[in-house]
């Protein structure tokens, strides 16, 4: 029997690898001779790179920048060798994430992207001209602006004076100066791996649907809301582009909108990105059971995250999926119609968050064990 492990993270306890180990060794206690692929997944946000590395031929490059709110930080990019042209991996959640941030600091009015911009900028040098921007996990509501000022624009005020690329003050900003804009961006490809389809402002934009998750009090909320919806007019004036409500342009506290204004760049469904530059496809054939699984697997998992892209694709090479998650919600009965053919919880009794994620890994190898033991029953091999 072929069995592919390809999880996603468990946010905040195990890494895709992690889980992937968890998994494959509550499987081998039932069937210690079966086949088993490892492939880690992510679905463009957190531990893109990682997953991308653990599957595929490349180096890790560090580089120092500088962080969201302006300490240095030792971040690192990918380069993925595929064929003739290496293709550069730049997880924001690397120099910009949330995870960089203690959560009593954090603050978008103060956050920057200029880290990610740092990070472009590197891998432009090294002679990558194929990127893979992946963009969740952001601290910051900058609207791009601070990767922008990296790349060389300068952000000016009504006076001439450079303004701070930062979230709160986007509303200062009355021009921009691409003088100095790095020319070697034009003749790059960027994919933007992301699931996010929010616009750059409005009810349903980056900064009111993402901003509290960043430590946005309401009124911070509304702060940035001004001050994105100046920076939008500013740069539709500059480019003629209007970010104000492109599908995606709010992913990442809107830095989706300052490629899409400023990059020769096209979204992509994260997962379907990972996948295609992962082992994944390649271990299916012979393959009689995919497991795949995340921390959550809800009604949101249908807008493509890593559980449905998995088992969309198994599906077509006719390998049936299951999946294991720290929880279930409400919604997941319509996955089942994607190829997501079942759904196992960790939990098997009553127990608190913290006590879950403190046991992960032997919580999702017994849910692994049991999951096999009921798929085969009658078959051990």
């Amino acid at each position: 029997m072929k069995i592919i492990i390809a999880p996603d993270s468990f946010k905040g306890c195990l890494s895709s690898e992690a889980a992937a180990a968890a998994i494959a060794a509550g499987v081998r206690r039932f069937l210690p001779s079966c086949e088993l692929v490892q492939v880690p997944i992510a679905d463009g946000g957190e531990g893109t790179l990682d997953s991308l590395l653990a599957s595929t031929p490349g180096r890790r490059v560090a580089v120092r920048v500088r962080g969201p709110l302006g300490a240095p930080v030792d971040a690192e990019y990918g380069v993925l060798e595929r064929g003739d042209k290496p293709v550069a991996v730049v997880e924001m959640a690397k120099a910009s994430g949330l995870c960089l941030v203690p959560p009593a600091e954090r603050d978008p009015l103060r956050a920057s992207t200029y880290g990610t911009g740092e990070l472009i900028r590197a891998a432009l040098n090294e002679g990558c001209r194929d990127f893979i921007l992946a963009v969740g996990g952001s601290a910051t509501n900058d609207g791009g602006a601070g990767m922008l000022a990296a790349l060389g624009l300068r952000l000016l005020d009504a006076q001439g004076e450079p303004v701070e690329p930062v979230g709160g003050r986007l509303d200062r900003i009355a021009r921009i100066d691409d003088a100095g804009w790095d020319s070697r961006i034009a003749a790059s490809r960027f994919v933007l791996a992301s699931d996010v389809t929010n616009p750059f402002v409005g009810p349903e934009g980056a900064s009111r649907v993402f901003g509290p998750q960043k430590g946005a009090s309401p009124e911070v909320v509304e702060a940035l809301e001004r001050g994105m919806l100046a920076w939008a007019e500013v740069i539709e004036r500059h480019t003629g582009i209007r970010v104000h409500d492109l599908r995606g342009a709010g992913a990442a506290g809107g830095i989706g909108g300052a490629f899409l204004a400023f990059f020769p760049v096209r979204f992509r469904r994260g997962i379907d990105v990972v996948i295609e530059h992962s082992s994944f496809r390649e271990a299916l054939p012979g393959a009689d059971l995919v497991i795949t699984g995340e921390g959550r697997i809800d009604s949101q998992t249908a807008s493509g995250k890593t559980p449905l892209g998995i088992a969309q694709e198994a599906r077509k090479a006719g390998v049936p999926t299951i999946a294991l998650a720290g929880s279930i919600g409400p919604g997941v009965e319509a996955l089942h119609a994607s190829g997501l053919e079942a759904i196992f919880s960790l939990v098997n009794g009553p127990m608190e968050l913290a006590e879950a994620m403190a046991q992960a890994a032997p919580l999702l190898e017994r849910a692994a064990e049991q999951a096999v033991r009921a798929i085969c029953i009658g078959r051990k091999g």
